[in-house]
């Protein structure tokens, strides 16, 4: 079979190959999966420089989530098990994490509902209880994780400011259904937000992107406001003064969404009970732009590494070369 591997550590774009090598062979308790499609997340761009909390060893392939098709013929959503990832024709993954396919999703979509959406709802809803009537506010909104907060958010009931950069972003924002859009490359953030809220700031603030970003939500942050740090996709860690969120009265909260697949994978399995009924009623649909061949997703993956990138772009295995759309 085709697979895409990294053997060494690198852009994505230098070190992903792609080789035919023998299909992969499931281990206890695990089970093959054709691969129907693949979605490209940001961890699989940190895997491959090898700055990822998880170091696959070398070599690898890349691709952490996807939507797959058992023996039996089922439609899965599943995390292959590494080092046999999700860029490939075929994938292995646990059994028992195997989640049904939503019926009202085709398979590049199915794929994007999973970690994205999955982290969307345990920041907003576990973490953060997010509220109806509450103002949402999420730093890089038309991107992959920032797309899926969007929705859920007006799923819930919340008044939702989109953070974007540029103008092609900041339209795709608004098809999502962002109340307020602001664009940080034309726009003081801090200032937009202040006159979108009449001065009160954003209850619940979702950022992927750390940096600049956090700064900014710091300042714009409602009293008993709540910060979520997903990511930090900016590439910048940043540090929080935590006297400014004891003067403001405000929470920060991390999520590690990987974290409750061992500690409580029942909220997992909840979850994913509630995405497929958000998505049966056309609530939320994961914005899938791109569906690209098996032969192009190391320059995919290398454009969602760069952030050029709008929502999800997906790698179907079944596309011939060239037949992107």
């Amino acid at each position: 079979m085709q697979a895409w591997q990294v053997h060494e550590n690198g852009e994505p774009g230098e070190v992903m190959r792609l080789a035919d090598v023998e299909q992969p062979v499931p281990g206890e308790g695990q089970v093959l999966l054709k691969v129907r499609a693949a979605n490209i997340n940001f961890p699989d761009a940190l895997m491959c420089r090898g700055l990822y909390q998880v170091r696959p060893p070398l070599p690898f392939t890349p691709g952490v989530e996807i939507c797959g098709e058992t023996e039996d013929g089922r439609r899965v959503i599943a995390n292959p098990a590494l080092p046999h990832g999700g860029f490939a024709e075929y994938a292995v993954a646990d059994a028992r994490a195997l989640l049904p396919a939503p019926d009202a999703l085709d398979d590049a979509e199915a794929a994007a509902l999973h970690i994205g959406y999955q982290t969307g709802w345990f920041g907003l809803h576990r973490r953060a209880r997010l509220e109806a009537g509450e103002t949402l506010l999420v730093h890089a909104a038309a991107g992959g994780v920032g797309s899926a907060a969007v929705q859920l958010g007006k799923a819930a009931g919340a008044t939702v400011i989109g953070v974007v950069g540029g103008a092609r972003k900041a339209a795709v924002a608004r098809e999502l259904g962002c109340d307020v859009v602001i664009d940080r490359r034309e726009q003081d953030v801090v200032a937009a937000v202040k006159e979108a809220t009449g001065g009160r700031g954003a209850d619940v603030i979702y950022d992927p992107v750390g940096g600049q970003a956090y700064a900014q939500s710091a300042k714009t942050v409602a009293f008993e406001g709540r910060i979520v740090v997903v990511g930090f996709a900016g590439g910048e860690i940043p540090s929080p003064a935590l006297n400014h969120a004891l003067v403001k009265n405000y929470s920060i909260l991390g999520l590690h969404w990987g974290l409750y697949n061992t500690k409580n994978p029942k909220l997992v399995q909840h979850c994913h009970e509630q995405l497929v009924e958000l998505a049966a009623r056309g609530a939320v649909k994961p914005l899938v732009s791109e569906r690209v061949p098996l032969a192009a997703a190391a320059d995919a993956v290398q454009r969602v590494a760069d952030g050029t990138t709008t929502g999800r772009v997906t790698v179907l295995p079944s596309l011939e070369n060239g037949a992107a759309a």
